[in-house]
């Protein structure tokens, strides 16, 4: 057994690897990589009965991952690149091959992996980080289940310039309900609930055209779409339309959360 732990900057993921198959994950919350590290590692273990004899290795990734310098638990711990992990754990999770990878956390980076190998395409701070950021200046609250909440209600014209607003007609491939521009009107009568989901599309949509272009870049007309950010409801609808408009489409693959962690605990020559 092999288990993957994914440190992050806000989230620390786990996960056990037997056999090259997912067998159980977790997730939780530190203040440092040391204690996040640990206490994953000793979570995923006492919630599932494992014995320390049963484990091989621990692989390790992520940004707190060169805060880990010895290993751990007297375990063997080698450290995996996160470039590398997240193209290995999205090519296992989604079953394809030369793919483009947006993996949407604290920012968002944009990996292509295939039979070339895995490549860092690019990326954006724009991501999750940005959501909360954003959110404890401008909303009452700055934690993600209230802002969701929030946005359940929003309405994004109060907030967002719409090209309807600017022009009678079409432009493109664009209608008058497509963004002329993120936070471009902001009415005195917006609420919070607008503005909680003009945040969310507003990053959803940079990440959504980013991907777009580097899907486009390498002739692909699919994306993966892993990570925390993975999950937004909101997120995965601003997506779709920009899947309407473009004709590229965004596949979730099952636990896409636990993508790093589980490229960590597989190696290249398991897939």
């Amino acid at each position: 057994m092999i288990i993957g732990i994914d440190i992050g900057s806000t989230t620390t993921k786990a996960v056990s690897i037997e056999s090259g198959k997912l067998t159980r994950k977790i997730k939780t919350r530190a203040s440092d990589a040391v204690t996040a590290a640990t206490g994953a590692f000793g979570k995923i273990v006492l919630e599932n009965g494992i014995r320390i004899e049963e484990i091989e290795k621990i692989e390790i990734t992520g940004a707190g991952a060169s805060k880990i310098k010895n290993d751990i638990f007297g375990i063997p711990t080698g450290r995996v690149n996160e470039i590398e992990a997240i193209g290995i754990g999205g090519m296992f999770l989604s079953g394809m091959r030369d793919i483009i990878i947006t993996n949407i956390g604290t920012g968002t980076v944009i990996i292509e992996a295939g039979e070339r190998g895995i490549i860092h395409f690019g990326g954006s701070g724009v991501g999750g980080g940005t959501i909360l950021g954003l959110a404890r200046k401008l909303l009452p609250t700055g934690e993600l289940n209230g802002i969701m909440e929030l946005a359940q209600n929003g309405m994004i014209k109060n907030v967002d310039l719409l090209l309807g607003d600017i022009t009678d007609t079409s432009i493109s491939f664009l209608n008058g309900e497509s963004t002329a521009a993120n936070f471009g009107k902001m009415l005195d009568t917006a609420s919070s609930g607008d503005i909680a989901l003009a945040i969310i599309n507003m990053v959803y949509q940079v990440i959504g055209v980013l991907s777009v272009f580097a899907a486009r870049a390498k002739n692909t007309g699919r994306v993966i779409v892993t990570g925390n950010g993975s999950s937004n409801q909101i997120g995965q609808k601003v997506l779709s339309d920009i899947s309407a408009l473009y004709g590229v489409e965004f596949i979730y693959p099952e636990n896409a959360e636990y993508t790093t962690a589980v490229g960590a605990g597989l190696s290249i020559k398991q897939l």
